[in-house]
């Protein structure tokens, strides 16, 4: 098997970069890619065409077609299972088979060829080895980054460590000189700086005390003043120390804790923005706050597996003369069965959904707390009826009798009541292979190195955008593959339809104005 050259042309047989694998001029290799649109037949699945002098063996690529030059001794099968690797590396390094594309990665691309084919034979080698190689990772290098870091993390800690034992210092000098007792830094040279222990008492002197220097200067008022009182007059190496640490030493410290080496700071709790794109509301008077959080699993061949959702509704009041009001829930457009449980709070009127749907106290001469949110209402559901599923989604892996596979992937919103953002559809790939992604998808696509999958981006899935679909081919003839298909998003609406109708006043029934900030979450959504 000999390759001669390995090149990206157009259909019009116009080369976009090339690699030629044994002498061979310029000339010669754009006159080979010419005659190629030339000899190419129209209307066949075949893959290679010989002339009197070599072979092609190609594949199109989008609009551009890749080819491998080899002469006609060479075998075949060997020189189409080459031809799949050429064009993996390429849909590994490029988003898209388009010329700008190809361009932009040209020298990244002919350094793959060279990994693949030497002097005009195959190496022994995969997509992940050509990939390694072209990283050129290094695991000792990784290992002296980690030791690097390991190391400036302590070297951090210990100044910090360090800080704090000045700043202790400082807060103690302080605090005797406000109790009105000498500080003894003027006596220790300035004794912040270092590291002397502060003496436990110090019993002030009736004669003038002379330093260890028999200056005469020494021993006058304005230098022993501005040296043991004005503790903030100049900048020490304790202050230098504080400022190159910024923000992150004992600026937040409260001044009243008991400044003992043990003492730590606790870190500050981040809560996480489970909203992501969903809109902000903004609250009135009486704000109603609606949660659900859904975890099911449909099946590939259709069906659902399980389904499991939970939702609350909580009040919140802000204004003391609206504390005594009752809510009106509007009527759901789809009715759950009896799978779907209410459960109302202690203080509230038995909730019955298919009556009134109407929540108020029990008793109607108290309020409702002010100030606070109080959980009024609470529902789950448990069951298998597909009808209820928000966003169903349909994979369908076809394997072809090259050793790829084409992957088709639907979405389709069910619930129209509901907004669905951020949504993200993981497809796993097989292992060392990546996908030809056709275009004409809705939203975007990337590549998962973590998980070794593809992830559709899809912004926002409503009404008027209710479905949408991806094609990819990727190596690989395993269906079973492509499964687990994990989907997560978070929508503004409620699935069981609790929706807050009206809410007025329980003495004179006048309406009042509110506001409802209505949300769903996923705790987990797959297709197995």
């Amino acid at each position: 098997m000999v390759v001669l050259a390995a090149s990206i042309c157009t259909k019009a047989g116009k080369a976009i970069i090339s690699r030629q694998f044994r002498d061979m001029s310029r000339a010669r290799i754009e006159s080979l890619l010419a005659s190629f649109s030339k000899v190419i037949p129209a209307n066949t699945q075949h893959t290679s065409v010989e002339t009197s002098d070599v072979r092609y063996v190609y594949q199109p690529l989008e609009d551009l077609y890749i080819i491998l030059i080899t002469n006609k001794a060479s075998n075949i099968l060997q020189d189409i299972e080459t031809l799949h690797l050429f064009a993996r590396v390429v849909s590994d390094m490029c988003r898209s088979a388009d010329q700008r594309e190809i361009l932009k990665n040209s020298f990244e691309l002919l350094e793959a060829f060279d990994e693949i084919v030497s002097l005009g034979y195959r190496e022994p080698l995969n997509l992940m080895q050509v990939r390694n190689v072209l990283e050129m990772e290094s695991h000792e290098e990784k290992i002296q980054e980690i030791i690097a870091r390991n190391k400036e993390a302590e070297a951090k800690e210990e100044l910090k460590r360090r800080a704090k034992q000045l700043e202790m210092q400082r807060r103690e000098q302080q605090r005797r000189t406000a109790a009105g007792g000498p500080s003894g830094g003027g006596y220790l040279g300035g004794g912040v700086s270092g590291y002397s222990p502060v003496p436990q008492r110090f019993d002030a002197p009736s004669t003038p005390v002379r330093t260890s220097s028999p200056a005469p200067s020494s021993l006058r008022a304005p230098a022993f003043k501005s040296g043991g009182m004005k503790l903030g007059a100049k900048k020490s190496k304790q202050s230098e120390l504080l400022d190159a640490l910024g923000s992150e030493v004992l600026l937040s410290e409260d001044m009243s804790v008991p400044t003992t080496p043990a003492a730590t700071t606790p870190e500050p709790f981040v809560q996480k923005d489970e909203r992501g794109s969903l809109p902000t509301v903004t609250p009135e008077s009486v704000h109603a706050v609606v949660r659900e959080t859904v975890d099911l699993e449909l099946v590939r061949e259709g069906g659902l597996n399980t389904m499991e959702l939970k939702g609350d509704l909580n009040l919140q009041i802000t204004d003391a003369s609206l504390s005594r009001v009752k809510l009106v829930l509007a009527d759901p457009p789809t009715a759950f069965g009896p799978e779907l449980q209410f459960k109302q709070h202690p203080n509230v009127n038995k909730f019955a959904a298919n009556k009134e749907r109407v929540i108020a106290l029990k008793d109607p001469s108290r309020s409702f707390p002010v100030g606070q949110p109080l959980a009024v209402l609470k529902w789950r559901y448990s069951g298998k009826d597909e009808t209820y599923v928000p966003l169903s989604i349909n994979c369908w892996p076809t394997p072809s009798n090259d050793g790829t596979c084409d992957v088709n992937i639907e979405y389709e919103l069910e619930n129209e009541a509901l907004t669905l953002h951020d949504v993200v559809i993981s497809i796993p790939l097989p292992a060392g292979s990546y996908p030809t992604v056709t275009p004409g998808h809705a939203g975007e696509w990337t590549l998962n190195s973590h998980s070794h999958s593809i992830d559709w981006i899809v912004g926002q899935v409503d009404a008027e955008s209710r479905s949408g679909t991806l094609e990819f081919s990727v190596g690989g003839d395993d269906p079973g593959a492509f499964f687990p298909v994990k989907v997560s998003f978070v929508g503004q609406g409620s699935m069981a339809g609790v929706r807050i109708a009206s809410v007025t006043r329980v003495d004179n029934g006048e309406e009042v104005v509110f506001s409802e900030d209505a949300s769903i979450t996923v705790d987990s959504y797959s297709v197995v």
